[in-house]
């Protein structure tokens, strides 16, 4: 449920992949995906339908101008049928080149790699025509896919290199937060000793968690990275200080007005950036006019004292998203009669949420 970055080598070339999950819940994830990559690669089940999800991913890479490969995937499978998904395809206007259409498409057995290598041939052939090309030789610039919290390494990004070259050592400014690379490695854990265009990378030595969809550049000096960062803080301290005046504001005449109206808050913590946004945008779409979700606080990481401390004091549910709580915070929610509910698989937690809400709704 975590978005990858992968480099496959063929013929003597390589080949960046981003994944993104499939189901309904992960469209902040799959239309970051769509901005960030060259060519978007539409995996469909042969024994399945054409799927909403599968319609909203080709809105996503048409909303960001970027080219379709059809992979129909499943083709060892007794029921598949690749042609009832090519012409459920071409309803949608994507007609594949043996249709007579413009959009390539190769049918794969992602189970046994049948068909895979046709699959690879056409990127090469699109990534050509398209004629790719980025300097390594420029000042680095990159985006982040994916940021963890690390106990032994701190602060990880995952970031996907788009033009200059990437070594350790150098300054450099993520979103809001700064660090000098400290090392590189690859999706295998290997570590590298650069990283050049199109090459995707996790990343340590920032001294934070970035947000997935954060600009990362290379700077000089640390000392210039520093004050770009400290500035960039600064901006964003000011602009949260004036949205929470006036959201307070607001919420004060419409409580005023929607007295019947009632708020579950959540404090949501979770390993990674982008399964936490998902969470968030899963759970706040289960608001009714009359039960709201309201999530006081998002984070990466595990519970601590602190997150028992907002969680209290302002009466909120505490969901952890495959990380625990510490000591600490297990003391202070036992004290305080906290709440802590703690989940592997994103639709349990829906669920669990849907069912409260419906439970906090008046009787007809």
């Amino acid at each position: 449920q975590h978005i990858g970055a992968y480099e496959v080598a063929y013929k003597d070339d390589k080949i960046a992949f981003l994944d993104t999950p499939g189901h309904e819940a992960f469209t902040a994830m799959r239309a970051r995906g769509a901005q960030i990559t060259d060519i978007v690669v539409l995996v469909v089940a042969a024994d399945d339908r054409v799927m909403p999800q599968t319609l909203e991913a080709i809105d996503h890479a048409r909303a960001a101008n970027t080219p379709i490969i059809v992979a129909i995937n499943k083709i060892d499978k007794p029921d598949s049928d690749p042609e009832r998904l090519y012409k459920e395809l071409a309803d949608k206007n994507i007609l594949v080149e043996k249709w007579g259409g413009k959009y390539q498409s190769a049918e794969i057995s992602a189970k046994f790699g049948q068909g895979t290598e046709d699959l690879l041939s056409e990127i090469l052939v699109a990534a050509d025509m398209m004629e790719l090309k980025a300097d390594p030789n420029v000042r680095s610039r990159g985006v982040v896919v994916e940021s963890r919290l690390d106990k032994g390494l701190g602060g990880v990004a995952t970031i996907l290199v788009q033009t200059g070259t990437l070594k350790p050592g150098q300054a450099i400014v993520v979103g809001e937060n700064y660090g000098r690379v400290r090392s590189l490695f690859n999706e295998r854990g290997e570590k590298k000793t650069e990283a050049g265009p199109s090459t995707p990378v996790q990343v340590v030595g920032i001294n934070g968690i970035p947000q997935a969809g954060d600009q990362m550049f290379v700077y000089p000096t640390e000392k210039e990275a520093r004050e770009v960062s400290l500035r960039r803080q600064r901006q964003h301290r000011e602009l949260s200080a004036r949205k929470i005046s006036s959201l307070t504001l607001e919420q004060a005449s419409r409580r005023l007005q929607e007295a019947s109206l009632k708020e579950l808050p959540l404090l949501i913590k979770g390993d990674v950036h982008g399964s936490i946004e998902v969470l968030s945008d899963a759970l706040m779409r289960l608001s009714t006019a009359e039960v709201k979700v309201e999530i006081i606080h998002r984070g990466v990481g595990g519970i601590n004292e602190s997150d028992a401390l907002l969680a209290a004091a302002s009466g909120a549910v505490i969901i952890g998203f495959h990380v625990h709580p510490n000591l600490k915070a297990r003391e202070l929610a036992r004290k305080e009669g906290l709440e802590i509910r703690l989940y592997r698989i994103i639709h349990e937690v829906v669920d669990d949420i849907r069912a409260t809400l419906e439970g906090m709704l008046a009787p007809l």
